[in-house]
């Protein structure tokens, strides 16, 4: 693995972990674990990840394309600088995961509710060719799937994570970058399927920011440094 891989790599795998752990998606993953079969809401969840950790990965890549690597670069330092700055705000502000937890889990439970008087009632419309011919297309498609993505990409959709992905991407290996933020994503996304409500709860949202905020200030020095040697 070349250095700027490997470099690549292990930022977006420690920037993701601590970006991830504790985020609305953490939340919505481990509450919906809990409600259906975990390998739907895992693979739900894990494929919108995957899918917006390329995306990112790729507007980073071509924005040095689409504007010099100089600019690009001053982008990405003060981003990691502004979002250390932010992660280290909230973190000292103690606005806890109690309420983020909370909301998330007002705002599936009711979706729930919707969602369970209308299955019922569509039940008995259902006969048994239908289900046949819908059996190998719902393993994959099914309504649980495609809620586990649809609630994990737009909650990632403009998040501090994505944002970071793409000024990550344009600075080092951008493949680097995916690989090691699907890794990261896989681990947090699994450890909130399998842990659940129990594990979200006992996460201290506090340590998890200000390890982020420091991580993201020394990526942002780091850039800086480069900045200047050149």
């Amino acid at each position: 693995m070349s250095l700027s891989l490997a470099q690549g790599f292990t930022k977006s795998l420690a920037m993701t972990v601590l970006s991830e752990i504790g985020d609305k998606t953490f939340f919505a993953a481990a509450i919906l674990a809990m409600r259906h079969p975990r390998r739907l809401v895992l693979s739900g969840c894990l494929s919108a990840l995957i899918v917006m950790t390329i995306l990112s990965a790729v507007v980073g890549w071509a924005a040095p394309n689409l504007i010099s690597r100089k600019w690009t670069h001053h982008v990405t330092t003060l981003l990691f600088l502004g979002f250390g700055l932010w992660s280290l705000w909230d973190a000292v502000k103690g606005e806890g995961e109690a309420e983020e937890l909370a909301e998330v889990e007002a705002k599936l439970d009711a979706d729930w509710k919707s969602n369970n008087g209308s299955t019922k009632e569509g039940a008995k419309a259902d006969d048994d060719s239908k289900k046949q011919r819908r059996q190998i297309l719902t393993q994959f498609f099914s309504p649980i799937f495609l809620k586990a993505f649809s609630i994990t990409f737009f909650g990632e959709w403009g998040d501090k994570s994505q944002l970071a992905t793409i000024g990550l991407a344009a600075d080092e290996n951008p493949f680097g970058v995916v690989l090691g933020g699907i890794l990261g994503q896989a681990l947090c996304t699994t450890a909130a399927v399998l842990g659940g409500k129990s594990l979200a709860t006992q996460i201290s949202e506090k340590i998890v920011a200000l390890s982020g905020g420091v991580l993201f200030i020394v990526f942002g020095i780091q850039s800086f440094l480069s900045t200047v040697e050149t």
